[in-house]
């Protein structure tokens, strides 16, 4: 019997579901899945993250800043994306993921650079009063110190130390683990200390897959069991809970 859950995050737009998109989808739907929440981080995947929420009732957009464009891009690319999200966002039911990343920034020019993108993408959480969905790697305490005034965060792809998190968790903020969880024991470690109302599940398709190759929403379902014995309760409560969050975080 599935266990009915959302999938808080996934890259549905990305060119790795091309030859199957639709099929990924109604695997999805038959593991059980009931919502799939599609980040776009670029203006394309924002384009397209759009689309698939017009054309299937059970994907939401969340339209995003990669940190590599952050980074790498030059002001006049993230200023459309910046505008590209004003003009949708009521279409949208959160903006990101968008964050820092230090693991490939080399210099303090390149953090630099990509903060202020970040902190320009925070004031339009906070303008359009949308919840914001974090990419921070290397960078969690950075990004909390900067999101403070957000009213709703979500960390997504949470991989920082449990310090951190508790001090996200105690400002009344998300953590989004990952199908990581499946075979990460530093992920299992946050899975046990994370509060039940604080979490979220996600794949973050087509990334970090608890199966050989690509992995997918569908995949959401693995997470669930290993989850539910970490925190000795039944599966059922942990989807339940997951998917009672998201519906909260992102009214849905």
């Amino acid at each position: 019997m599935p266990y009915p859950i959302i999938d808080s995050h996934c890259h549905l737009d990305f060119p790795k579901f091309n030859r199957d998109r639709e099929e990924a989808i109604l695997r999805a739907r038959e593991a059980g899945v009931v919502g799939m929440i599609n980040s776009g981080i670029s203006l394309k995947g924002n384009s397209m993250s759009l689309e698939l929420a017009e054309k299937y009732k059970d994907i939401h957009a969340a339209l995003g800043l990669s940190p590599d464009i952050g980074r790498e891009g030059d002001d006049k690319e993230i200023n459309a994306i910046l505008a590209q999200i004003e003009a949708n966002a009521e279409k949208a039911i959160s903006i990101g993921e968008a964050g820092l990343d230090f693991q490939d920034c080399k210099t303090n020019d390149e953090r630099e650079r990509q903060t202020v993108a970040f902190k320009k993408i925070i004031e339009l959480a906070k303008d359009l009063d949308k919840p914001l969905v974090v990419h921070a790697r290397l960078a969690e305490a950075e990004v909390l110190k900067l999101v403070k005034n957000v009213d709703t965060v979500i960390y997504h792809c949470y991989s920082g130390s449990v310090e951190t998190m508790k001090e996200i968790v105690d400002k009344g903020y998300y953590i989004s683990l990952a199908t990581l969880v499946c075979f990460s024991k530093h992920h299992q470690v946050l899975a046990a200390e994370v509060p039940l109302e604080s979490l979220l599940l996600e794949t973050d398709s087509p990334f970090l897959s608890s199966r050989k190759g690509r992995n997918e929403p569908a995949f959401i379902v693995d997470s669930i069991p290993v989850v539910a014995q970490i925190k000795d309760l039944d599966p059922a409560e942990i989807a339940k809970s997951a998917t009672e969050n998201a519906r909260k975080v992102f009214n849905i």
